[in-house]
């Protein structure tokens, strides 16, 4: 097979990043971040590959948490993006899981279907690299092989596994010796100088059939959920029984379950330049840097600085005399740290988790598909959020059991739905909504509309909340 017609990308969107703290989030993980310019990392990936595959053969895997998020993000880069296939995880369990479930998904659609497997927040470019990459692998996944793509190591790197590779297959790739997992920076200068060796990407390319056989192979204990699954397709149990099925499954990763024990692995050589994005110090990678080699967002002045990560917030970062660091300045949170030790972020992220704490959960400003929230204070039984409404955009109708709200109009016009009664609010007008009060806020205007709101009562977490309309389709 050297065309396209049984290739669908699967992109894998569940994860939370933990690496990107303070940016992300679990509520706002990495590859819902706009980092690289106007688009999301989310955004950018189904860019590369619709076109030229057409949305209704394009699946997102993610968690089920995040599937507003990502309907609304297909729907502001994407036409026709409700024919994008979604399959929502029950929880995360790692990308075997993930691909198996993908796997079965498109074979009930397609008995011929080859996925193209994409992480939903690497950097790859150019993308014409990319898809003449996947032409050369396709014969060889269409014969069964499964087919991961190497990158040419720039550089020795712990950050990164790698791949040995083996005996040539078909003039297009190499069968896999070995996989080395994130060697020390000695044995990573070894691997480069002894040649034949690439940085494992992630990105896999395989006929769908193959991949469950080799799963069930390689890690039995996904035979039986898969066999479930498959006598419950198409009865009115199909869609409770996957969900059981997959909490059943391990939870492994899919290097682990099949690529490292397979037969049938193979590695084609990228011609792209990839990144998977994987700490903070990857921002030097996608920003542009000055004279002293620093990149520098938001409102920075630097002294005898150099080499150095430089992210302000809203308030004015000044830096003095560093060299190789990272500061990353959020409303809620500070993080400073050598960028040789960028990684170690996670451990950071696993503590705040472990204290279960807000700065885990919680971006400060949070994006919707009608423009984005800051929390500024909240207690037991109080909210104040800062609300900016995108030009020609709305809320929900909605209304709260628990909660009332106070609005104060701070910039621009605001049409408001109260209970029967529409009307207009300007600067410095408010309004007051009880709860159990169907309500709207709308911005008919070309310039964004900015509300603080007041929430009390007795309950003020974001779940309090029934729409009865929605121009995004969210549940809820």
């Amino acid at each position: 097979m050297t065309g396209l017609d049984h290739l669908y990308a699967v992109v894998l969107a569940g994860g939370e990043g933990n690496r990107f703290w303070p940016l992300s989030r679990r509520t706002a993980p990495k590859q819902f971040l706009r980092i690289a310019g106007r688009r999301t990392l989310l955004q950018q990936t189904i860019g590369r590959v619709a076109p030229p595959l057409p949305p209704e053969r394009v699946l997102i895997v993610t968690n089920r948490a995040y599937q507003d998020d990502v309907r609304w993000q297909l729907r502001e880069s994407l036409r026709r993006a409700d024919a994008v296939h979604l399959l929502l995880e029950p929880s995360a369990r790692n990308t075997a899981p993930a691909l198996a479930m993908a796997a079965f998904r498109l074979l009930q659609i397609d008995p011929e279907a080859v996925m193209l497997v994409l992480p939903s927040d690497h950097a790859i470019s150019p993308v014409s690299a990319l898809w003449r990459t996947i032409r050369r692998a396709l014969p060889l996944a269409a014969s069964g092989a499964l087919v991961t793509f190497g990158i040419v190591p720039a550089e020795p790197t712990s950050a990164y596994g790698y791949i040995q590779r083996g005996a040539a297959v078909q003039g297009r790739g190499y069968r896999i010796a070995r996989f080395i997992e994130k060697p020390p920076l000695p044995a990573a200068r070894r691997l480069i100088k002894q040649g034949g060796c690439y940085w494992n990407s992630g990105l896999f390319l395989w006929r769908a059939a193959a991949l469950l056989e080799e799963l069930c192979r390689h890690a039995p204990r996904f035979a039986a959920p898969l066999a479930v699954m498959k006598r419950a397709h198409g009865t009115a149990r199909e869609a409770a029984v996957i969900e059981r099925s997959f909490g059943r499954m391990p939870e492994l990763s899919i290097d682990y379950a099949v690529m490292e024990r397979t037969a049938r692995a193979v590695v084609v050589p990228a011609d792209f330049r990839w990144s998977d994005l994987g700490s903070l110090t990857a921002l030097s990678e996608l920003a542009p840097k000055d004279r002293s080699e620093n990149v520098t967002v938001g409102d920075v002045i630097s002294l005898d600085t150099a080499d150095s990560i430089l992210y302000g917030g809203r308030r004015l970062l000044a830096a003095i005399g560093l060299r190789d660091m990272v500061v990353v300045d959020t409303p809620d949170a500070l993080l400073v740290c050598p960028k040789a030790r960028a990684q170690e972020v996670k451990q950071i992220v696993g503590e705040l988790k472990r204290r279960n704490s807000s700065h885990y959960h919680l971006p400060h400003a949070e994006t919707r598909p009608w423009g984005s929230f800051a929390v500024l204070e909240e207690g037991p039984s109080f909210k104040v959020k800062r609300l900016v409404i995108n030009p020609h955009a709305r809320l929900s109708l909605q209304m709260h059991h628990h909660r009332s709200e106070h609005w104060v109009v701070v910039a621009g016009r605001a049409r408001i739905r109260h209970g029967h009664r529409t009307y207009d609010l300007h600067a410095n007008e408010s309004t007051y909504i009880p709860k159990g009060t169907k309500h709207r806020i709308e911005n008919r205007t070309q310039r964004p509309l900015e509300i603080i709101e007041v929430q009390s009562g007795s309950y003020v977490g974001e779940d309090d909340i029934v729409r009865f309309s929605d121009d995004y389709k969210r549940e809820g």
